[in-house]
């Protein structure tokens, strides 16, 4: 019996133990992995390579199919490259590259971390502004004109207008618009008196920009509404936006010479507010979606938005809201701010 007993306790005696959590063993098999450091140096580059190009995009030259502005159009979605980049430095196990990511993630919250997490909008608005480019091929302009006119903005400027479909819109818009104007492909209707009205020369050949004041109850406000030119995205050309870089700024020195004190640009600039070539513009001029807006608030392709082409800007007015209406018969998504002066 004591044999039996002394074979018995010998058998529990070799088996396996476990000691420690998972956590534990993992981080003891980290500690003693001599390349966890060395493993994913590639990884690690093209992490910091990510950072560089965010920290300095303004200094990527434009000499080369306009490569500058390209990378500024979509920016924000550099920022799809971080849990990549993730993902591969925990697969491969290596601590440099999972280190290295801290910077591109801490640059791109800079730059975007107040759009993306922040709720800036607030209630009210003394004026609601709308701006849509309606497309030229739209084919229900009368219901698109309808979903604008819901929206209960006090202003709507609609840019690529046929003359074919002007006499549509203006029926539709009729009742709820007393005045508005039309300057070759954009329009703007509004619920006050419209004076000075005039095409801006935007250095097309055709009218694609207006300028008139709107007498609101607080007064008159200088009102742009402008469709610069497209942009083209070739294989052998790289980014084409010569004519829209020369538009934008002969918009800019129009607008440099307002002289009204409370100003609004609507339209379709074919250009984010990243892009440098827009500067002419954007420097003298607040985004009303950065100021108040609620997210990137992209407008194009209405279908999956990926970029805010479309621009509502203020001098000498306060966003308070800004926001993208339902999608209409459009390829673009219509906009919406409401201001204070």
């Amino acid at each position: 019996m004591t044999q039996a007993y002394t074979q018995e306790t010998g058998q529990l005696g070799d088996a396996p133990q476990q000691s420690g959590s998972r956590i534990g063993r993992l981080l003891d098999r980290l500690r003693n992995d001599r390349g966890i450091w060395r493993r994913g140096l590639v990884l690690a580059a093209i992490a910091v390579l990510l950072a560089l190009v965010m920290i300095f995009h303004a200094d990527i030259p434009n000499r080369v199919g306009n490569l500058g502005s390209l990378l500024e159009t979509f920016l924000p979605w550099l920022g799809l490259f971080l849990p990549v980049l993730l993902v591969l430095g925990l697969v491969r196990r290596s601590a440099s590259a999972v280190l290295a990511l801290v910077l591109p993630v801490a640059v791109w919250l800079n730059l975007f971390g107040g759009l993306m997490f922040a709720d800036k909008s607030g209630s009210g608005g003394e004026l609601t502004v709308v701006t849509h480019n309606v497309n030229a091929e739209n084919a229900d302009p009368t219901g698109t004109a309808k979903d604008v006119a819901a929206s209960g903005a006090d202003v709507v400027a609609l840019e690529e207008l046929t003359s074919s479909a002007v006499p549509t819109y203006e029926r539709a818009l009729a009742g709820t618009y007393r005045y508005h104007t039309v300057q070759g492909t954009v329009g703007l209707w509004s619920k006050y008196p419209l004076s000075g009205t005039k095409p801006v020369d935007i250095k097309l050949g055709w009218t694609r920009a207006l300028r008139t004041a709107v007498a609101t109850p607080r007064g008159e406000v200088g009102v742009y509404v402008a469709h610069l030119p497209s942009v083209r995205v070739k294989f052998n050309a790289g980014f084409t936006a010569g004519q829209r870089d020369d538009s934008a700024e002969a918009l800019g020195q129009a607008i440099a010479r307002e002289p009204l004190n409370k100003v609004i640009l609507l339209g379709d600039l074919n250009g984010t507010m990243n892009d440098r070539a827009l500067a002419p513009v954007t420097a003298q001029m607040r985004s009303a979606q950065g100021a108040a807006g609620d997210g990137f608030g992209f407008s194009w392709p209405a279908s999956f938005p990926m970029a805010r082409i479309d621009q509502i800007m203020v001098r000498g007015l306060d966003p308070v809201s800004a926001w993208a209406l339902p999608r209409t018969g459009s390829d673009h998504l219509p906009l919406a701010a409401s201001v204070d002066y």
